[in-house]
């Protein structure tokens, strides 16, 4: 029997509370796993792994749950998501990528922007699941190649969940909280419509006065995840787009490549 092909996601995984908020965008996350097909394994690229040099994977049978963040309820910092770890997977990805591109890391796990989104989707934590880091050597075109080696895990039964935020200032957040500035509906409208037509350069290239692009993507850190869901795009892949709001300087879009008909579930 062979396994479904698995839609790639970018998830706008905002604040930590959303984990453990009734929210809009928890809702629709829980909502979404419902509607998809059961994995294999899970994937996960997240804006809070960041290495030099190299592609690092979590490696071990059971990565350890990590609270990267600081200030929030201990009802947060009590969360386990004991899922096991996928070490086929993991070599499966040394292939693809080169031996010389990665390197198996038992030090990590999954942290909030990991387990924060996957834990909704996936709460029983019976999936196997793996990390890969972001490798800040990398310019935006390389990310984009990275991807594109791992497009065929999604017909392998691999859910690709990349998890940032498509516009991302904290400094700016604190000021525009509440507000939707202009600049950062204008980025993340541009930004949707690259990623529907799948133009790379306009998700890659930007000029040194786009102010928007400086504010929204800032650090950048949130916003490379989302090369990792359009670098897997298949020929035939549609994109449906969900949790499309804006807070200040932060927003929550997210897409989904693949069947989009899946969207229809989250109501």
């Amino acid at each position: 029997m062979t396994n479904p092909r698995m839609p790639a996601l970018f998830i706008g995984h905002g604040s930590p509370m959303n984990v453990i908020t009734d929210s809009p965008e928890r809702r629709a996350w829980e909502a979404l796993g419902r509607a998809l097909p059961r994995p294999t394994a899970i994937l996960v690229v997240s804006a809070h792994w960041e290495t030099q040099g190299a592609v690092h994977l979590t490696a071990g049978e059971h990565p350890r749950t990590i609270h990267d963040f600081g200030g929030f309820p201990d009802e947060l910092f009590a969360i386990q998501y004991p899922a096991p770890g996928a070490p086929t997977l993991v070599e499966r990805l040394a292939s693809l990528l080169g031996e010389d591109a990665v390197k198996r890391d038992e030090s990590w796990g999954f942290d909030h922007g990991s387990w924060g989104v996957v834990r909704p989707m996936f709460p029983e934590a019976d999936v196997p699941m793996i990390q890969l880091s972001l490798d800040r050597a990398l310019t935006p075109v390389q990310h984009l190649d990275v991807a594109a080696r791992l497009a065929v895990l999604r017909d392998e039964g691999v859910l690709l969940v990349a998890s940032g935020n498509v516009v991302h200032n904290l400094r700016e957040y604190m000021r525009t909280m509440g507000t939707q500035p202009h600049w950062a509906a204008e980025f993340q409208t541009r930004i949707t419509c690259a990623v529907v037509d799948g133009d790379h350069t306009a998700l890659t290239a930007f000029a040194p006065d786009d102010e928007a692009a400086a504010l929204a993507i800032n650090s950048a850190e949130h916003y490379l995840p989302l090369l990792y869901a359009v670098g897997t795009r298949l020929p035939g892949d549609d994109v449906g787009v969900f949790n499309d709001t804006i807070d200040g300087a932060l927003t929550m879009t997210s897409y989904l490549i693949g069947d989009t008909q899946l969207l229809t579930m989250l109501g």
